[in-house]
């Protein structure tokens, strides 16, 4: 039996609720139980945005995440707000781009990626809450090319099926950095 609890946190605009729609997208198509729960507020763009997301083997109870097991952190007051939440031996994601410092704690895994520097320089600036995912994938051993794809193919509208190429990119870059 296995649950893992995800909260992703930002400012408006950086895809932090895409981002928890394809990590339940993902877990769907895998045959897991999911919850998804958004949060943001009034300004959508600028203003904070967090997503839980819980995925596990059973009925999920409820779909609040208080204690993450996975955090990703897209900026400073995220990570300031949130990094005291995550339970021991959990892990942290943070945007090193827009995150200069180092996490606090010495009982979690920090995973440091420079996700704004890399998406701008790759030509999608809009997609480092991507490439995060690709790296949050390869470190918690969830990553497949056939999982992502099903996911994206979820996530992706087909009004923006040409995204669905560049986001498998995004993705990979994460995964390999």
């Amino acid at each position: 039996m296995s649950t893992t609890k995800y909260l992703f946190s930002g400012f408006g605009g950086q895809g932090i609720l895409f981002a928890g729609k394809f990590v339940a997208y993902k877990a769907l198509t895998e045959n897991r139980q999911v919850s998804w729960l958004p949060s943001y507020g009034p300004e959508m763009r600028g203003g904070t945005a967090s997503c839980g997301v819980v995925v596990s083997d059973i009925t999920v109870g409820s779909p609040i995440v208080s204690e993450p097991d996975v955090l990703v952190a897209m900026n400073l007051p995220s990570l300031d707000r949130y990094e005291n939440a995550v339970v021991k031996g959990g892990m942290i994601f943070a945007d090193s781009t827009l995150i200069e410092r180092k996490v606090a704690r010495d009982d979690v895994k920090a995973f440091y990626i420079p996700a704004t520097a890399m998406a701008s320089e790759n030509g999608f600036p809009t997609l480092a809450n991507m490439i995060i995912l690709g790296k949050i994938l390869k470190e918690t051993g969830e990553y497949t090319e056939e999982g992502v794809m099903a996911a994206l193919k979820k996530v992706i509208s087909a009004k923006h099926a040409d995204m669905l190429e560049v986001n498998l990119k995004a993705i990979k870059l994460g995964a390999e950095f």
